[in-house]
């Protein structure tokens, strides 16, 4: 894994972590309360968090937010789901989404790549995904 692979992973959850902080000190209870209901919705139910998580990926890929893609990659990963799992949700979403997706399939097996390499998953947030 490169200087500059290590820094992007880095990158990405530093500034994840800084700024979730900082938006949720602010007095806003609608921004606080869909932080939470976020939490809430990825949390173990009648369906188990790898499910959940797959799901996540799958819709942020159609809706192609990278930011997004990246953060459920890495909580796949923390979550036990195989690399052949997560190409499964791939085909999922690329069915779904059509070719559009595939920038941002290149993006997310660029980043699962990088962290599997690092072994370094963005650890989860108690204060919500803040997509």
């Amino acid at each position: 894994m490169s200087s500059g692979d290590k820094d992007r992973v880095a990158e990405f959850t530093a500034f994840r972590q800084r700024m979730n902080e900082r938006i949720l000190a602010e007095d806003n209870q609608v921004v606080r309360r869909f932080f939470a209901l976020d939490t809430q919705t990825y949390r173990a139910g009648a369906l188990d968090v790898k499910t959940k998580e797959l799901m996540g990926l799958s819709a942020s890929m159609v809706l192609r937010c990278d930011d997004c893609i990246a953060y459920h990659v890495a909580q796949c990963r923390q979550a036990g789901v195989t690399r052949d799992e997560l190409f499964e949700a791939f085909s999922v979403a690329l069915v779904v989404g059509g070719s559009i997706v595939i920038p941002h399939l290149r993006r997310a097996v660029d980043f699962l790549d990088q962290l599997e390499a690092g072994e370094a998953a963005p650890s989860p947030e108690p204060a919500g995904h803040g997509h």
